[in-house]
């Protein structure tokens, strides 16, 4: 039988071309071969350069290979977090013409490393759990999808830093299955699994003196599956918001940042009877906040007052009619920055006159602002708007705390 490339690309198969696929891929010379780290694995993996390209080779019998490229194009039409696949390579024979097994070839993701390697290295705990919360947003965002991963581990996950950002990749879809939608069971069933190899490849870590001595391994396996299921009850469930009430918006980002997630889009469908709002998480780096406010509106501002601001940024953005994110006929992003600070952020600012401001920067006494207007609306149970809000904190709440920051005469 003669070599066969099936590819997504017609420029890849003249690029592989190149490489030495009468070998078995454990004797390919290392002119061929990338040296970066590698999770276990049940096959034979290397890393090999291709052109400008650098891949990810996997050695598996021809079914599940073309099985396992077919999800992963599925899952990158789904826009999940997954490696690229770029080709099968069948037909392959040696010297002697013996039979050798199919390859799968993905790209390698940039900047990316297994979470196994990730946890091999001294990483502090809160690190680990930040890694680990990207995890749970990955499985979470595979069972949306109605993909059943069925061997989730630190082996099976790529970890990438990305403008601040910590994101989960999935590397290995062998044993995965693509469904409409997964029952609980299923989606129980996964979570188990991944429960399972993620304390057993943890307890391997601890055994050989490369975990850090404050992580136990049964504990954060099962810290995951709860990190999870927290997500997704506040991710799936049914919102309805009466018109007006967008401070009920905001307690329900208040929630997902108290288990430690941040919006990164927010989606607001109008209807007769109500608002409908769904949420992706992103798990962010210190400084995003900070990062990302300076970049769409030009405010230098602490972190949590970056991103208190952004939120409040985002589900204005939300309610405007030329915001559609993903359509290119639609106001960008940075537009819209700049418009809230001019129409929204600095009005509210000057509302305070400024011999009332003392030391507090801008940033500061729109955050208080925006504090001060949440515990209003949640007590009227109603959104009582930013003007309403200015006019009580300029008769309420700055004078008080104005006469405590007075110095006391000796």
């Amino acid at each position: 039988m003669a070599l066969q490339i099936s590819a997504t690309n017609p420029e890849h198969p003249a690029l592989l071309l190149e490489l030495p696929w009468q070998l078995p891929l454990e004797q390919w010379p290392e002119e061929y071969l990338v040296p970066l780290p590698r999770g276990i694995s049940r096959h034979v993996v290397r890393y090999a350069r291709a052109g400008d390209e650098v891949i990810a080779v996997k050695e598996l019998a021809e079914r599940p290979a073309l099985r396992e490229y077919q999800l992963l194009r599925d899952l990158d039409r789904l826009a999940i977090p997954a490696v690229d696949a770029l080709a099968v390579v069948t037909g392959r024979s040696d010297t002697a013409g013996e039979a050798l097994e199919p390859v799968l070839v993905t790209r390698h993701l940039g900047g990316s490393q297994p979470y196994r390697s990730m946890f091999e290295t001294t990483l502090r705990p809160a690190t680990m759990h930040r890694l680990m919360d990207a995890l749970a947003v990955l499985l979470v965002r595979l069972h949306l999808a109605g993909f059943a991963w069925g061997d989730c581990s630190l082996s099976n996950t790529l970890f990438r830093r990305d403008a601040g950002a910590y994101a989960a990749y999935l590397v290995d879809a062998e044993t995965g299955e693509l469904h409409p939608r997964l029952s609980d069971g299923q989606r129980d069933y996964d979570l188990d699994l991944a429960r399972v190899n993620i304390s057993g490849e943890l307890l391997d870590l601890e055994a050989s003196g490369a975990l850090h001595p404050s992580v136990d391994p049964v504990d954060f396996g099962t810290e995951i599956c709860a990190r999870y299921r927290s997500l997704w009850e506040e991710l799936t469930r049914t919102s309805v918001y009466p018109a007006g009430k967008y401070h009920y918006i905001e307690r329900r980002i208040r929630r997902l940042n108290d288990l430690g997630f941040d919006v990164a889009e927010m989606q607001i469908e109008h209807a007769s009877n109500g608002d409908t709002v769904t949420f992706v998480p992103k798990v962010v780096d210190a400084g995003h906040h900070q990062r990302q406010l300076l970049r769409l509106t030009g405010l230098d501002a602490e972190e949590n007052q970056a991103r208190r601001l952004l939120n409040d940024l985002e589900s204005w953005m939300a309610t405007q009619d030329d915001y559609a994110p993903g359509d290119p006929l639609g106001a960008r992003p940075e537009v819209l920055a700049h418009r809230w600070v001019r129409e929204v952020f600095r009005p509210t600012v000057r509302a305070v006159p400024v011999e009332l401001r003392g030391a507090m920067d801008p940033a500061e006494i729109y955050h208080e602002l925006l504090e001060h207007r949440w515990y209003l609306s949640e007590r009227a149970q109603h959104d009582i708007g930013l003007d309403t809000a200015v006019e009580d904190y300029l008769v309420n709440i700055l004078p008080r705390a104005r006469e405590t920051l007075q110095p006391t005469a000796d």
